[in-house]
């Protein structure tokens, strides 16, 4: 026993150590304590980096990273400028491959720094990048936060300086690629240290693309003001450094309706230029937003050339396809849905029936525009579109702007959604076409909680007493529609409305019970597309306009085209049989002249400034408006008088354009019957009289009035003395206000589609709406 002891205390004293230390450090790996006493952790904390571990993985990422930018500052050198800084044409085909027109001859003119005023120089600046002349080449808090929005889904957003601007529009491509991105970081800190801040913004003002086919702010100018870059002022500069964020949509002569977004960018400038010390407040202040000229198109864009190649382009550009600076840089083969041949009839069948009427000797028919658009609605392919007489002498492209009212053209959306939520009236009986309504003339709204205070007034002030859907939608009754539209909930119209593929941004898409009088701004081509879907039985595939892009030989991809079941079937159906009855006998009759089976509605904007039809064939839908508007000025102008009549409604020469166009577009194909589901007690009661003649064996009607005091269901008889049409212009008296209480127990009950409208209801009404 003794020779243990022994044994450890010589262990200890061979290490030199104290004996009682010995047995310390004997016992250390069973305390956790290691070497010089320091404990030793155990379990979860040993998952735990130390501060060394920490230290040393930060100066590991530090050096790393320093070496990739140095590797990338050393290896990546500045290029010769890109091919694709020299835009290339687009070449743009009909749907059958034939040639329609070619774009892209660039519009450039170089200038130096020094012929570009310091007031231009620093809205520009104001505009894109305020820190320019302070900061460095690249601002990676931008960057970083422009990449955190554009992967949490708040849209593509550009951390770009001015000086990565130029390098990639000069320099590279517009590719959104992690190499080109790495590339553009390292030129562009290369280019800061060995170019001056002056040579990159020189190089910046001279590349950008400000819209108009107009390539750096020389070209701009003359484009927008018809100025030399030195002749242009404040206001002007603002507005030209406003285009760079979003060129052809901000401007206001060939976009009308974002005028109000262009304004705000431009007030933004003005704003900057202050903040920065460029421009004294007082200046600002009595500054004034400057129109810009009327555009110039290129002559190889005459006739309905530049129309089809703007709306496509648009349509490429605001579906992601292609941005609009690397479209504008061109290089791309584009074959459209456009058919020469039926394009060549819509163009004919407007000459003939409407511009072959006007005369020099008369103001007004100055004032005319029209513009179509028609479309397959078993595909969606726009087949034709109408933009205006020629595109070298009126700019704005009428099939696609969105600034007049639709007018009654937006009533059989309000029948639509009563059948697809199965509205009833204020005495509980279910909407159908053959419902009963009061349609007497500034008939007060009536809401489920009592007097809405609202009460439109009828065409030419007509009362027409108790009438059934059908014949109030044969003689567009304003009376009845707008109280439909209380009886189904305003936010119920406007959700079948975009259901059917009016954009929800449409200007003046209000929910109240004034929507169904149509105050909304949609365009031609929005609501051919809408009536499309009610012609495909209520299924819904957003329109096309191209069907094949190209580049160097390789296709590009387009947005799917998958149809789907927007509204129920029986809703769209019930919707033809009504608006069918319009055509046979109502206000649309002048579209039988297509010699087929049709319906359709028309339509009239408030104080006749804009006329409509708008109809459909099981094969083809087409829409066409014809507006007033003054080329100087670009007012809106009523048509009274126009073509030598008192008036123009679209019973008139849009229903009359639209059966000639219809019959030459389908010509050849044999006329095709629709084949409709219709809903219950969507049938005609005997004893009821109608217009047209009520058809035979349709189901049996399921609504009746209440038996207690019977309705006076007949037409009424029209006094033979009524005055006629007046000349000059219609006045209306305006509304008495739209209810701005809670929304009814309709509006807000049952569909869950319609739920979040709430902040459209008691939007301003604009009263007077006629029915067209």
């Amino acid at each position: 026993m003794s020779d243990e002891p022994q044994l450890i205390v010589g262990s200890a004293a061979g290490t030199g150590a104290p004996s009682g230390r010995g047995k310390s450090s004997g016992r250390s790996g069973k305390s956790g304590k290691g070497r010089k006493g320091r404990p030793q952790r155990t379990g979860w904390r040993r998952l735990i980096p130390t501060w060394r571990m920490v230290l040393g993985g930060f100066l590991l990422i530090v050096l790393l990273v320093a070496g990739g930018l140095v590797s990338g500052y050393l290896l990546v050198d500045i290029p010769p400028a890109n091919k694709a800084a020299i835009a290339q044409s687009n070449v743009f085909l009909y749907s059958d491959g034939t040639p329609l027109a070619r774009e892209g001859k660039v519009n450039r003119e170089n200038v130096p720094l020094s012929e570009v005023s310091k007031t231009t120089q620093h809205a520009v600046l104001a505009a894109e990048d305020r820190d320019f002349y302070s900061e460095s080449a690249i601002n990676p808090v931008a960057m970083v936060r422009a990449g955190w929005n554009t992967a949490t889904g708040k849209g593509k957003q550009s951390g770009s300086t001015i000086t990565q601007q130029y390098v990639k529009n000069y320099y590279l491509d517009q590719e959104q690629t992690v190499t080109r991105k790495v590339k553009e970081f390292f030129i562009a800190i290369k280019l800061d240290r060995e170019v001056s801040k002056d040579k990159i913004l020189e190089g910046y003002l001279n590349t950008s693309y400000f819209g108009r086919n107009a390539y750096g702010i020389q070209a701009a100018a003359q484009a927008y003001y018809r100025k030399d870059i030195g002749q242009l002022n404040t206001a002007e500069s603002a507005y030209l450094a406003t285009l760079l964020n979003a060129p052809s949509a901000y401007d206001v002569v060939s976009h009308p309706q974002n005028k109000r977004q262009a304004v705000a960018r431009w007030h933004y400038v003005l704003d900057g230029m202050v903040k920065k010390g460029w421009l004294s407040r007082a200046a600002r202040h009595k500054m004034t937003f400057p129109a810009p000229s009327a555009a110039r198109a290129p002559s190889g864009l005459s006739g309905q050339r530049g129309y089809l190649i703007e709306a496509v382009q648009d349509y490429l550009t605001s579906n992601g396809i292609v941005d609009e600076q690397t479209l504008a840089r061109g290089g791309y083969r584009i074959t459209t849905t456009i058919d020469p041949e039926r394009q060549d009839a819509f163009a004919a069948a407007v000459r003939e029936r409407l511009m072959s009427k006007l005369s020099n000797d008369r103001k007004v028919d100055s004032y005319v525009r029209a513009g179509g658009a028609s479309i397959d609605p078993k595909t969606g392919r726009v087949v034709a579109l109408y933009g205006g007489i020629d595109y070298t002498k009126q700019f704005v492209n009428n099939a696609t702007r969105r600034d007049y009212q639709v007018g009654s053209t937006f009533k059989p959306f309000v029948f639509t959604s009563a059948v697809r939520y199965g509205a009833t009236t204020q005495d509980g009986q279910t909407i159908t076409p053959d419902t009963l309504y009061n349609g007497d003339n500034r008939r007060e709204v009536i809401g489920r909680d009592g007097p809405t205070g609202y009460s439109p007034a009828n065409e030419d002030d007509l009362d027409y007493g108790d009438i059934d859907v059908t014949t109030a939608t044969d003689n567009s009754v304003n009376s009845v529609y707008a109280q439909m539209a209380e009886d189904v909930g305003p936010r119920k119209v406007k959700r079948t409305a975009l259901d059917l593929g009016i954009p929800e941004e449409t200007p003046d898409l209000h929910a109240s019970p004034s929507i169904a009088l149509g105050p909304a701004t949609a365009s031609v081509l929005d609501m051919t597309e809408a009536y499309a879907t009610l012609a495909n039985h209520g299924r819904h595939g957003h329109y096309s306009l191209v069907s094949e892009i190209t580049k160097d030989g390789e296709q590009i991809k387009l947005p799917s085209r998958e149809h789907r079941q927007a509204i129920p079937r029986v809703a769209a159906d019930t919707t033809t049989q009504v608006l069918q009855s319009v055509v046979d006998g109502g206000t649309g009759t002048a579209a039988q002249g297509a010699e087929r089976p049709a319906a359709g509605k028309t339509g009239t904007a408030e104080e006749d400034k804009a006329a409509w039809f708008a109809g459909y064939t099981p094969d083809l839908a087409t829409v066409v408006s014809v507006m007033g508007q003054d080329s100087n000025t670009g007012v809106q102008k009523p048509l009274y008088g126009a073509t030598g009549l008192e008036r123009i409604n679209g019973g008139g020469y849009p229903a009359e354009i639209w059966a000639e166009y219809t019959a030459s577009a389908l010509e050849g194909k044999p006329p095709t019957e629709f084949d409709l589901r219709l809903e219950d007690g969507s049938g005609v009661p005997d004893d009821v009289p109608t217009t047209p003649e009520a058809p035979t064996g349709l189901p049996p009607v399921v609504t009746t009035p209440p038996a207690t005091t019977p309705p006076d269901t007949s037409v009424p008889t029209l006094p033979s003395d009524l005055p006629s049409a007046p000349t000059d212009l219609p006045t209306f008296d305006p509304p008495t206000g739209l209810p701005t209480g809670e929304p009814s127990a309709e509006d807000t009950g049952g569909e869950g589609g319609d739920q979040g409208e709430g902040a459209d209801e008691g939007e301003g009404d604009p009263g007077g709406l006629e029915g067209g």
